[in-house]
C-alpha cells in the first residue's frame, strides 16, 4: 500500500531549492488552457517563506509540482499574487501560486517542442 503524504512540494529544477505546502492550507483550480491557481492561506511567517522561495524566480521558469508524493509534475511559473476575499485573522495570510502545465515537452529535460520549417531555400539569390 502506497502512503501519500499531506504535503505539496514544488522544487526549483535549477537549484534544486524546494518549499513544502500543507495540504490542508491549499486549494487548487485550473481552467481549460492548463493554467493552474494554488491558494494558499497560512501563517504570516510561512507567507513570508513562500515569498522568498519565488522572489528570484522567473516567470516561465521550469519547476516540479507534487501532490502528496504521487511524483513530480514539471510546471511553469507565472507568478505570485496576493489572495482576496475572505477576511482571515491578523495572523494568516492568503497567496495565489499560479503555474501553468506545459504544452508539449519532448524527451529531453524542458525543450518545448515547436513546428519545423516548411521552407527550402531556392537556388542562388542573384
Amino acid at each position: 500500500m502506497l502512503d501519500f503524504s499531506n504535503k505539496i512540494i514544488i522544487k526549483k529544477i535549477k537549484t534544486n531549492e524546494s518549499i513544502e505546502l500543507d495540504q490542508r492550507s491549499v486549494q487548487i483550480r485550473e481552467n481549460q488552457n492548463g493554467l493552474m491557481a494554488v491558494s494558499y492561506v497560512a501563517p504570516v511567517f510561512e507567507i513570508m517563506d513562500l515569498e522568498n522561495f519565488f522572489d528570484d524566480v522567473l516567470s516561465s521558469e521550469k519547476l516540479t509540482f507534487d501532490i502528496g508524493g504521487t511524483g513530480e509534475a514539471k510546471v511553469s511559473y507565472r507568478g505570485l499574487v496576493e489572495g482576496k476575499g475572505r477576511n482571515f485573522p491578523q495572523n494568516l495570510d492568503h497567496k495565489i501560486i499560479l503555474l501553468q502545465e506545459p504544452t508539449c515537452l519532448d524527451d529531453r529535460e524542458n525543450v518545448q517542442i515547436t513546428g519545423f520549417s516548411k521552407f527550402k531555400p531556392r537556388g542562388k539569390i542573384s
